[in-house]
């Protein structure tokens, strides 16, 4: 399965992966229509989904740098060499620092290496505002990738139907009796009637 290589989007591929992508490529270079065989159509859905697979993973890689970043971050000063060693890495990677970022590494610039990362920080804070106010767009999230449908068998299973709601229980048509109706109380005994008097 490929793997995410950086956090530049790169992937790193198996040596049986690059062959499946070097005889799909030639097949689609070549002028002929013959259609490729199916175990050839397997094995390039198997390496576009191991390829999505990889995709999620770097963005699920990003993300947590990103959020170690902002840890790292909220902690300061005292986590200071390692939000700037995070904060070079990300930077390197493409990042274009937050707000929060500047304003953190302006009141650590007494330190001369926040000063120098300060320094990389706005310059590429302001290629980004440029590049943006030239194109007149705001930064967007990356478009997700689409499923290879293009092959025969490539097509998607159909999704699965809902499940049923279950039926609510129906009340008992008759109440259940209580003890005190299966077992009456029991009546306490009459006492025996009186003796007549003794006589004189």
């Amino acid at each position: 399965m490929p793997t995410p290589y950086g956090s530049r989007g790169g992937m790193a591929f198996s040596a049986a992966e690059l062959h499946v992508l070097r005889r799909s490529l030639a097949h689609a270079l070549q002028s002929s229509t013959a259609p490729l065989t199916a175990s050839e159509v397997q094995d390039c859905l198997r390496l576009a989904a191991s390829v999505d697979d990889a995709v999620l993973e770097a963005g699920r890689l990003r993300a947590f740098l990103l959020d170690d970043l902002a840890r790292y971050r909220g902690a300061l000063p005292g986590s200071l060499s390692g939000y700037l060693e995070l904060l070079q890495d990300a930077l390197a990677a493409g990042y274009e620092p937050l707000a929060d970022d500047l304003a953190a590494l302006r009141a650590l610039r007494a330190n001369p290496v926040a000063a120098a990362v300060l320094e990389r920080a706005q310059a590429v804070a302001g290629r980004s505002v440029r590049r943006r106010l030239a194109t007149g767009t705001a930064p967007a999230a990356p478009a997700p990738r689409t499923r290879l449908l293009a092959l025969a068998g490539g097509k998607e299973q159909p999704p699965s139907p809902p499940p049923k709601p279950v039926p609510a229980k129906e009340p008992p048509a008759r109440p259940v009796p209580t003890p005190g109706e299966v077992f009456p109380p029991r009546r306490k005994p009459t006492p025996p009637p009186a003796a007549g008097r003794a006589a004189v």
